[in-house]
């Protein structure tokens, strides 16, 4: 496959820039794949596993809302939450899902808190889903 180039950057930092061949994340309008030679386009990123193919091996994470922007050959991903499969906390996922199913089990909890739990809810699974793909 043709490579081209792609930037991860996160509020945290500079996750991955170098060369891909391919691309699969979650927009929020489902699931939207990149190869050399894409037409330009900006898509808001949704909640789910991102698959990468670099250098021939397929990579996994867990990509959080914000960005993606493909302009000139040059893919650029901005995503609020990033995760590489091989890093994340299985046993901290859990305790952030225990948490949040009991905040909206719970007959007490305000709208608000209702969103928030299962924002939270959402993120943990994700999480948990995708470090399943572990090397």
């Amino acid at each position: 496959m043709t490579a081209f180039q792609l930037k991860i950057v996160t509020p945290d930092g500079l996750e991955y820039e170098g060369p891909a061949e391919e691309v699969v994340v979650r927009t929020t309008s489902g699931d939207m794949g990149v190869l050399a030679g894409h037409i330009n386009c900006v898509a808001p990123l949704g909640m789910g596993r991102a698959m990468f193919v670099i250098n021939g091996q397929k990579k996994y994470a867990a990509c959080i809302g914000g960005m993606l922007s493909v302009n000139g050959g040059q893919v650029t991903l901005v995503p609020t939450t990033f995760e590489w499969a091989e890093e994340i906390d299985v046993a901290r996922a859990e305790r952030a899902a225990q948490k949040a199913q009991s905040v909206i089990s719970t007959n007490a909890a305000s709208n608000a808190e209702l969103a928030m739990a299962e924002a939270k809810l959402k993120r943990a699974l994700v999480r948990k889903a995708v470090a399943t793909y572990k090397p």
